[in-house]
């Protein structure tokens, strides 16, 4: 069977080209509250939630989406009972050994975004293994997993990072902007998000790319992350699309540029 054009996929999906965002970041929130509906062991929720990375993960490389990262696990969830974060590390083992092929076969790019020093040494060989094969793609996408991930320690980090440089006299106290901290965060290699996806109806960032996300759009909805489908996310670009983006210019000041 003939694979259809990015141009046909978002004609098939009603999906202007133009008002596509560059890099889409999504807080996978639901997995337990879908897998407790159903009376089933959290880690159901969890493994139902994995199934909805290869759905949307596949969605937007055939949307043309450069960028993709997924809050996977937060510093916070170290604290959750040992027995379901026992069962995220062994789900995560499964994910970077099966989506090998997947990824290097649609040159799609691994990333990760977090704290490495609470990983077992396996996943961290895993990790590294599979980010130095797949940065050999000439990738048409870069899918970044947030693990150990936290915003807070993630600024604290480059705050020390950028004063030892100011102590060292690599850097003049006058010469630290916000470029200079970009450079140094986690995400320093990838573009901020344009999208902001949360699922599940809470109404909050949970210490998610803090710096990052100053001008991103956002999209709520209560859809749990396992039950969230490509439709869903049809439904997330076209609301972002009916957006203007103003970065703190007016309207008129807008308009005038894209007129141009």
């Amino acid at each position: 069977m003939t694979s259809i054009t990015r141009q046909e996929f978002l004609v098939k999906h009603g999906l202007d080209e133009s008002r596509i965002p560059g890099h889409i970041a999504i807080i996978m929130d639901g997995n337990g509250r879908w897998a407790g509906k159903k009376l089933w062991n959290r880690l159901k929720g969890h493994y139902e939630g994995a199934d909805s990375v290869d759905r949307i993960t596949s969605f937007c490389r055939k949307a043309g989406i450069k960028y993709l990262t997924l809050y996977a696990f937060s510093t916070e969830n170290w604290n959750r009972p040992g027995d379901e974060v026992s069962g995220l590390m062994n789900l995560l083992r499964e994910f970077l050994d099966k989506k090998r092929s997947a990824l290097l076969d649609n040159n799609i790019r691994f990333n990760t975004i977090g704290s490495n020093d609470r990983f077992p040494p396996d996943i961290l060989k895993k990790i590294e293994d599979l980010r130095r094969d797949t940065a050999a793609n000439d990738p048409v996408m870069t899918l970044t997993l947030a693990l150990s991930y936290g915003s807070r320690p993630e600024i604290v980090e480059t705050v020390r990072k950028i004063s030892a440089m100011a102590v060292s006299g690599t850097v003049k106290i006058e010469e630290i902007d916000e470029s200079l901290i970009s450079s140094n965060l986690y995400t320093n290699d990838i573009p901020d998000p344009d999208l902001i996806i949360r699922t599940s109806g809470e109404l909050r960032i949970s210490n998610f790319l803090l710096w990052q996300i100053a001008y991103s759009e956002f999209y709520f909805t209560d859809v749990l992350w396992p039950d969230f489908k490509e439709d869903d996310m049809v439904r997330a670009l076209k609301d972002y699309a009916g957006r203007e983006r103003r970065f703190g210019k007016t309207t008129e000041q807008i308009r005038k540029k894209e007129s141009k």
